[in-house]
């Protein structure tokens, strides 16, 4: 008997490491502009700080929600059509 592949899902997490690369430095670009942005608007100069950080955070975590999805499929429930 041949041995079946599962079909993978379109939006399956690949190991692309410029995935995770691009997640954390445009968090940090984002995030960083709209601290420098707030700082200007208010005249204080450590918001752009908060927004790196915060940014950063983000940033890793979207690289984590990303790649720790287990790709497993929902089986379809066929009495409900």
């Amino acid at each position: 008997m041949p041995e079946q592949k599962t079909p993978s899902a379109p939006d399956a997490p690949q190991g692309d490491p410029w995935h995770a690369f691009g997640y954390l430095v445009s968090g940090v670009l984002v995030y960083g502009l709209i601290g420098a942005l707030v700082d200007r608007w208010l005249g204080t100069s450590f918001v752009v700080a908060i927004g790196i950080l915060l940014g950063a955070g983000f940033g890793m975590y979207m690289t984590w929600a990303r790649f720790n999805r287990t790709g497993k499929v929902q089986p379809r429930d066929e009495t409900r059509e």
